[in-house]
């Protein structure tokens, strides 16, 4: 009877699980589905190739322009710039959390690296206008400092607690006999860290930095807040920017309803959906690559 009973358990919850998990899939395709829909209302209007290389962004304009090329410019330098800030700062921090830190310290560490996830986006935007951007201001002698450099550093600041958790979990999985091995021959901590831990761990450090960079591509409130929004092709981090996410929080309130400056929206929405697969597609081959070189 009981044997009976555990079947049938495990029949019911593989079911279960089966059905979240298609429930999953059905909610990401239904997006899909939308953001495409609206679209092509969009580009009956425009054509794809000059709204994605379009230089200007004025869709309220007398004549309006739906060239949306700055706005990809300027996501992706906010973007480049908070990773490179980020992904040194955070495997280094893991590193150290894993290797070198005493549980006393990483007691205290690890909390308090995962409170700072739970600072809400719009308090750091606020920080960054009042704190930050005085300072790149008076540093870079600029009239304000609301510019891509303030976002890329607060984005890099919202990035660090997922980087910094997910590679530390990496690096701590790496099997004991990798690090005895290379204690064995002679090998110093820090030479064992370097070409024998980070390297074994090198898929799930590269999820945690692929994470990062969906956390840092898909804010909206900072970058609204911190970054200048200004629909002009960047020359350089202290031009104000004016990034994808924050075009559509700032026009999609007062944009009148089924207009083509509506279904624009929907048509960035859509291309910043591809950006965001795309940096997961490549984040996964390289994982892949690792994990067969490993296996070979």
């Amino acid at each position: 009877m009981r044997y009976r009973t555990r079947i049938s358990v495990d029949k019911i919850f593989k079911v279960v699980f089966k059905t979240t998990g298609f429930l999953v899939l059905a909610l990401l395709g239904g997006i899909f589905a939308m953001l495409v829909y609206n679209s092509i209302s969009f580009f009956l209007d425009i054509k794809p190739l000059d709204f994605i290389t379009g230089m200007e962004w004025a869709p309220t304009a007398k004549t309006p322009k739906y060239g949306m090329l700055p706005l990809i410019i300027s996501t992706t330098i906010v973007t480049f710039g908070a990773m490179i800030i980020a992904i040194p700062l955070g495997i280094g921090t893991a590193a150290f959390i894993s290797e070198y830190a005493g549980s006393r310290l990483k007691n205290i560490l690890k909390p308090a690296i995962e409170m700072l996830a739970a600072i809400p986006s719009v308090v750091i935007g606020f920080l960054g206008i009042v704190v930050l951007s005085p300072g790149i201001a008076n540093v870079a002698d600029l009239p304000n400092g609301l510019n891509a450099l303030n976002g890329a550093i607060l984005l890099a600041i919202m990035a660090l607690p997922t980087i910094i958790t997910v590679a530390e979990d990496a690096i701590h999985a790496v099997p004991n006999a990798y690090k005895e091995a290379s204690y064995g021959v002679g090998a110093t901590k820090w030479q064992t860290l370097r070409k024998v831990i980070i390297p074994a761990a090198a898929p799930g450090i590269i999820a945690a930095v692929m994470l990062g960079v969906g956390r840092a591509i898909g804010e909206t409130m900072t970058v609204l807040m911190a970054t200048g929004n200004a629909a002009l092709i960047p020359t350089g981090m202290f031009d104000s920017v004016k990034t994808m996410t924050a075009t559509i929080a700032i026009e999609m309130g007062e944009v009148p309803y089924q207009t083509t400056h509506y279904y624009a929206l929907y048509a960035i929405a859509t291309v910043l959906f591809f950006m965001t697969l795309f940096a997961n597609l490549v984040g996964e081959f390289f994982i892949n690559r690792f994990r067969k070189y490993h296996a070979v």
